[in-house]
């Protein structure tokens, strides 16, 4: 069987990094947690994890980075991988229990035949019980467009690496082709979605009319999709976790819900408007 890594690079990701990090632990092998200065209660979350999983995490403050930087603490983190397979989880992306046991599976019977898995995710917007079209999702990969990513890759890829600052960051191989556009036959999709909070308030540290760097903060105005009211959300939320971590299941407020209502229309205008042209 191959042996799989967790990847997790955090800064002040303290209201899902519990959530992102249990929903996989019990399926992979390590955790590596490296935060690049955190000034909330990530380290306090991490310690939490540590207690129940002190096994199986590695838990280092790298302190402040630059974008480049950035970049560099990736490529350290993934040097001191060793093993098969790595997947990237950050501090703000949670799976199902179904999804992560799906890829893993994959990863353990066809793993030497492949170089990455693409998986698609939910993208949340204003709060837990709303994600954002399918339209709005931009990546493309392979024949496949829209909220998917590469979240686990062979660690064998000659030459594996990271190139360019946070923000352009990509995985190249040995000759600085990007893992996405290697062979497509190395490469499979995988029907084993996760929920992604990028959009959303993910610390304390970070208010709504706070300056913040955008790479670090990308909070957006927008009204999503609900999920119908049977819909089973990722099994880790439901489950005990520390009693200073807030419930992720809060609704946005009046105030967020009028203010995404009026910026949404001509953004899903525009998406409609491209969906015809392009044809997806």
């Amino acid at each position: 069987m191959s042996k799989i890594w967790a990847n997790t690079i955090v800064q002040n990701e303290e209201r899902y990094l519990w959530f992102a990090v249990m929903s996989v632990i019990n399926f992979v092998d390590k955790v590596l947690i490296w935060d690049t200065g955190s000034s909330d209660n990530t380290s306090k979350v991490v310690e939490e994890l540590i207690k129940v999983n002190k096994s199986k995490i590695d838990f280092r403050e790298i302190g402040p980075v630059d974008p480049v930087a950035y970049t560099s603490v990736r490529q350290r983190m993934l040097e001191e991988t060793k093993n098969d397979w790595f997947l990237i989880v950050d501090g703000d992306e949670v799976w199902w229990d179904k999804s992560i046991k799906k890829l893993v599976d994959l990863v353990n019977k066809q793993g030497d035949k492949l170089d990455s898995i693409v998986t698609p995710y939910y993208n949340i917007v204003g709060d837990i019980y709303h994600y954002q079209e399918k339209e709005a999702g931009k990546y493309r990969i392979d024949d496949k467009k829209g909220h998917i990513n590469i979240r686990a890759v062979n660690r064998k890829i000659p030459g594996i690496h990271f190139e360019k600052p946070h923000g352009q960051l990509g995985l190249y191989d040995l000759n600085h082709l990007l893992i996405q556009d290697r062979p497509q036959a190395e490469r499979v999709f995988l029907d084993a979605p996760y929920m992604h909070f990028t959009n959303m308030i993910r610390s304390s540290s970070r208010k709504l009319d706070e300056k913040v760097p955008k790479r670090s903060f990308k909070l957006k105005y927008e009204i999503g999709k609900e999920f119908p009211n049977d819909f089973l959300f990722p099994e880790v939320f439901y489950r005990e976790y520390p009693s200073f971590i807030k419930s992720p299941f809060q609704k946005m407020s009046k105030s967020f819900y009028l203010k995404s209502a009026i910026l949404s229309i001509p953004r899903k205008v525009k998406r409609r408007l491209l969906k015809s042209k392009s044809g997806y």
